[in-house]
């Protein structure tokens, strides 16, 4: 039943942000701060997102093929490669260090 719980005050909470978000007034994000924010905001969680998915185990920070993996793909962005590319490089590079690691 717990369970239950936790997924109805999820939800009740999503819903309310979706309405704040709707209740906001145009005037304010018309400011250019505000738009500034808006356009970097996604940006910086999915770089929060990445690092926590790459050197999180749990409560400990690690250093394992995941970090190759990520430094793969930044190597293939920097040259400016194709998205698959840079995702299949990424994949190579982790996979590569596994096998490599045992």
């Amino acid at each position: 039943m717990d369970i239950w719980i936790a997924i109805g005050v999820t939800a009740a909470g999503c819903y309310a942000v979706k309405l704040i978000g709707l209740l906001v007034p145009a005037r304010v994000l018309e400011r250019p701060r505000v738009q500034r924010l808006a356009a970097l905001l996604p940006v910086a969680l999915l770089a929060a997102l990445t690092a926590q998915q790459t050197f999180a185990d749990g409560r400990a920070l690690v250093l394992d093929a995941r970090a190759a993996g990520l430094a793969a793909a930044t190597v293939a962005l920097l040259l400016r490669a194709p998205f698959l590319l840079v995702v299949a490089a990424a994949v190579a590079v982790t996979a590569g260090v596994r096998a490599m690691a045992g």
